[in-house]
């Protein structure tokens, strides 16, 4: 009977410890799937959202029915595009031949992309032939001089997209640093707002092409530029060109937010008698950092969209530039590379503003602009 009885009581534990583990292997489990449903809304990615509910083990017809509208009406949608587009491109004759259909731009983007491998593999083949001549010479004679020469290769599609986005953000970070500091002021002091205001009213909606012959002209006359430069002036005018058109979003928005923080939290800091760079750091740059946000993603969006006409005219070897080329160029395919081109661009963008959307809402701290 005691045999029996401790037998039944290590069963009992046995189970018990089977329905604890149990229980929380499904507490970890949930956590990590509202883990997952949160980051998927932050990041826009909330086609993945019905299939962890799924795995959750919620309904499964309702989410296949979120699945299919989140997922099924977009994909169908763009496939109607491409059945429209294909119709329709061999019915437009231009001076550079038809409009080439969605298999004619696929073809070139794949043709680009082997012209940038093509090119990555000579210059590996230089730099290795380069190398051994080196090596040879340093073998005949230990003292000899060796000189290290760059590749001067033409640069790839892909090379052009890295200028672009390099310029993009170097224009957008200086527009940052300009817009942010000047929204402060304008929110906290509204002499400053007042005297500031009209001339963002007359230079916001100012076009890059108007921006453009200014701006050539300062950084010739101010930038002279050298074999040993940092930077190209048609970079320099590309990024200032970006700055100038792209800082008015942010600076707006910030003084917006600055001048919308509740009142009781700035006479908080009156009373307990906060220095003037405490209560920005503590109290003003916190509370108005969701609207600071809002403008940096517009910013970059406008930024990203004058880029391209900046490119063109200042001739910075950027998608700009590319697609001003193959215009120029007028062959037989430079009407599908600059397809090419105009898709590469929308993508870049929306990724961009993703990335800038998801900043927004980590930083709103739940509040919706």
């Amino acid at each position: 009977m005691i045999v029996f009885k401790s037998l039944f009581a290590i069963e009992e534990i046995a189970v018990f410890s089977w329905f604890l583990n149990a229980t929380s292997a499904i507490k970890v489990s949930i956590t990590m799937s509202k883990r997952l449903i949160k980051f998927f809304n932050v990041t826009g990615l909330t086609w993945f959202i019905p299939l962890v509910k799924m795995a959750m083990g919620e309904n499964p017809t309702q989410q296949i029915r979120e699945l299919l509208l989140i997922m099924g009406v977009p994909i169908i949608a763009f496939i109607l595009f491409l059945g429209v587009w294909s119709f329709s491109a061999s019915k437009v004759d231009t001076s550079l031949g038809a409009i080439p259909g969605p298999s004619a731009v696929w073809h070139e983007a794949g043709g680009l992309l082997d012209e940038h491998y093509a090119e990555k593999q000579k210059e590996l083949e230089y730099y290795q032939r380069q190398e051994a001549r080196n090596t040879q010479k340093m073998a005949e004679n230990p003292d000899a001089e060796i000189k290290v020469r760059p590749y001067n290769g033409q640069a790839t599609y892909l090379d052009k997209i890295f200028t672009s986005l390099y310029t993009v953000f170097a224009g957008f970070v200086i527009a940052t640093l300009i817009a942010v500091p000047l929204g402060l002021l304008c929110g906290m002091s509204p002499v400053v707002n007042t005297a500031i205001n009209p001339l963002i009213q007359i230079f916001k909606p100012v076009s890059p092409l108007a921006w453009l012959p200014i701006v050539t002209l300062v950084v010739s006359a101010m930038y002279v530029s050298t074999d040993d430069s940092w930077f190209e002036k048609s970079f320099l005018t590309s990024a200032i060109t970006v700055t100038l058109c792209s800082l008015w979003p942010t600076l707006i928005n910030t003084a917006v937010g600055v001048s919308s923080i509740d009142k009781d939290l700035v006479n908080v800091g009156k009373v307990l008698r906060l220095s003037w760079s405490t209560q920005i750091r503590k109290i003003i740059i916190p509370s108005s950092l969701p609207y600071i946000f809002t403008g940096m993603r517009l910013s970059l969006g406008v930024g990203w969209m004058v880029l391209i006409a900046a490119e063109m005219l200042a001739q910075n070897p950027g998608l700009g530039k590319f697609v001003w080329d193959e215009f120029q160029n007028g062959s037989s395919n430079s009407l599908g590379r600059i397809m090419v081109a105009v898709f590469t661009i929308g993508i870049i963008g929306f990724v961009l503003d993703r990335i800038m959307q998801s900043l927004q809402k980590i930083f709103s701290f739940g509040r919706a602009l």
